[in-house]
């Protein structure tokens, strides 16, 4: 990151590869654009051991390795030619989230879809969203996908 880019305006957006966060993410460049800040996407990953599991030696990169592909399908998912922004790609192991409040820190926005890939269909937030909204460090914008 130059000293320009730490003056810039930033805005983070929370990706788990579903078609809510892909939202979150291209409203997420879309302000940027307007805006003239960067976007930080971000996922989360964690191990997902279970009792009398026992995962493979490399367990830790191949789960990282998942979360960065679904990351970087999302990216250009979310990416517009006509509207060029700097994107800037974060994997992070952890819940998502401590992940999205830490990297929201000293963010202009923290940008996630209403609903992730787990819980209840019917909730009009998801816990990851609703945590957020209620703990960021600064101002939340919740995107609804049109099917949730």
């Amino acid at each position: 990151m130059t000293e320009q880019d730490a003056t810039r305006r930033r805005i983070v957006a929370g990706v788990d590869g579903s078609p809510s966060s892909v939202d979150a993410l291209r409203w997420a460049v879309g302000q940027a654009h307007a805006v003239g800040a960067v976007v930080e996407a971000v996922i989360a990953w964690q191990d997902s051991v279970s009792p009398g599991w026992t995962g493979a030696a490399d367990a830790e990169g191949f789960a990282a390795g998942i979360a960065r592909k679904i990351l970087d399908v999302a990216i250009a998912e979310a990416s517009d030619p006509e509207r060029p922004v700097w994107i800037g790609a974060r994997v992070v192991e952890g819940g998502a989230v401590p992940v999205l409040l830490d990297a929201a820190r000293g963010a202009d926005l923290l940008v996630v879809g209403s609903r992730g890939h787990g819980g209840f269909t019917g909730a009009l937030l998801g816990s990851v969203s609703q945590h957020c909204v209620q703990h960021a460090p600064c101002p939340v914008v919740v995107i609804r996908h049109p099917e949730n």
